[in-house]
């Protein structure tokens, strides 16, 4: 059994457009990411760039919740583009998603958007503390994710290599994307420091964010300062022991 639900930025693809997308994504050799997870391709088609999204087949047990349970991780990308549109919010237009299922329920699935250009991501402000403009763009990110706040977006995988930024003009716009994991609610002080712990291990841009949040919120610098390292300490530390027991773990085979 086969769905598909198709967004309304698309008016003039129909259904009967997929079939020809999902073939183009199959011969395509425009890979994006790391193949190893799911696998994510340009497709050119009618002369719309898109990005076709194979999500991973989900282990027996996921296939079943995700089929019978809880929304996909296809089904989620859609649904979640179309909100942050709604608040105006960057994300790449998405076009559609697909599911297949049987009796033991999802068997593959696809998230079908917009391909945009773009000049960089966030990760390339930790990686190049040269870059030009470094602070401003930083700067305009720390408001480009306080409005997220505002708006109750958490998004949690908000991580390096999930925002594109295209700068202009010494002006910065942002999109968000791998958006499966994001919930919709008011976001408390800790939730929203929460939500930088995972973007730098750097202390200067922790200190930059949180001057520029303190700014913009009207909390007081200290208190966002104190939290916002505090919590990405205690993330660093966790990718640390990880690292240690995987470590640990290969050395014993």
């Amino acid at each position: 059994m086969r769905k598909i639900e198709l967004s309304s930025f698309f008016p003039a693809v129909k259904e009967s457009d997929i079939n020809a997308i999902l073939n183009a994504f199959k011969v395509s050799n425009d890979y994006m990411g790391n193949p190893n997870r799911n696998l994510i391709k340009k497709v050119n088609y009618k002369s719309m760039n898109l990005n076709v999204k194979a999500f991973k087949l989900p282990h027996l047990l996921n296939q079943f919740i995700y089929g019978y349970i809880r929304k996909s991780k296809a089904s989620r990308s859609f649904q979640y583009a179309n909100k942050l549109l709604e608040y105006n919010i960057g994300t790449p237009k998405p076009l559609a998603y697909i599911e297949y299922k049987n009796i033991f329920g999802l068997r593959k699935s696809f998230y079908i958007s917009e391909n945009i250009t773009y000049n960089l991501t966030y990760r390339e402000l930790v990686t190049d503390p040269n870059l030009p403009n470094h602070e401003l763009i930083l700067r305009a990110f720390t408001q480009f994710t306080f409005d997220l706040h505002e708006n109750g977006v958490n998004f949690l995988d908000h991580s390096p290599g999930n925002t594109l930024i295209i700068t202009s003009n010494n002006t910065y716009e942002f999109f968000l994307v791998d958006l499966n994991r994001m919930k919709f609610q008011s976001m408390s002080f800790n939730d929203r420091m929460q939500n930088f712990s995972r973007l730098s291990p750097k202390k200067e841009m922790v200190r930059v964010m949180s001057d520029e949040y303190a700014q913009i919120s009207g909390l007081d610098f200290e208190m966002v300062f104190s939290k916002m390292w505090e919590l990405t300490e205690e993330f660093q530390n966790k990718i640390r022991r990880k690292k240690k027991l995987k470590k640990k773990l290969f050395l014993k085979k």
